[in-house]
């Protein structure tokens, strides 16, 4: 059992507190945020401490870290903070669901993976990626750095997926693809095609937009 901190106090961090005390052997001892989001010393009856100040009060020596933030900024918020925590000295846990189903996946630290997923074998998945419920992740697949994944995406088998990307509930990825850093896919969307670095595709069969995604989302 490890001690964990977990950055943020709204919803993703909310339900991760929620996974990790009801499906995990973590103990959460509390949370921390930006020191200019700290309005509430407390949330669900643990301390909540400025993150400037998080490694003098729980120490990276006795204490892990969890940062389940959204894909906000193309997932590079999230970044900056799994970096940082990072240069103040903690190590990462990942959560995987117990009703995940998983083949021995190799799979990286700070990642999020929720309640159905299906991870097939051969595919592997690398550090700080959200697997929101309910998606397929094919066969002999890899899945870089920062990705967020929403609800119901399929990636088919083969699939390259780049740092920073995004999909949206729906979106569909045909097999043997190469998905370039940055992409994001919009709900629904079905790409047939490699993508852009920075792309912003939507409709069936995908079109590119003219703005990129880090001016998007």
């Amino acid at each position: 059992m490890a001690k964990i901190i977990i950055f943020g106090v709204m919803d993703t961090a909310e339900l991760a507190h929620f996974y990790l005390t009801h499906d995990s052997e973590h103990d959460v001892v509390a949370f921390t945020v930006s020191r200019e989001y700290l309005t509430d010393p407390e949330f669900h009856g643990l301390p909540v401490v400025a993150f400037e100040d998080v490694e003098t009060l729980f120490p990276p020596q006795d204490y892990k870290f969890f940062a389940p933030m959204t894909g906000r900024g193309m997932n590079r918020n999230r970044e900056r903070i799994y970096l940082e925590a990072k240069g103040k000295g903690y190590e990462f846990i990942s959560y995987i669901s117990s009703k995940a189903t998983l083949f021995g996946n190799q799979i990286g630290e700070n990642c999020f993976i929720l309640e159905d997923n299906t991870i097939q074998p051969f595919t592997t998945i690398g550090n700080n990626v959200v697997l929101w419920s309910g998606n397929h992740i094919g066969h002999h697949g890899q899945i870089k750095d920062h990705v967020f994944f929403t609800s119901h995406v399929v990636m088919s088998g083969h699939c390259v997926i780049e740092p920073y990307c995004f999909f949206g509930v729906n979106s569909t990825i045909r097999d043997f693809l190469h998905i370039a850093t940055g992409t994001l896919v919009g709900m629904a969307t079905a790409v047939y095609k490699d993508t852009d670095e920075w792309g912003v595709y939507i409709g069936n069969p995908a079109k590119k937009l003219p703005t990129p995604s880090h001016e998007t989302y």
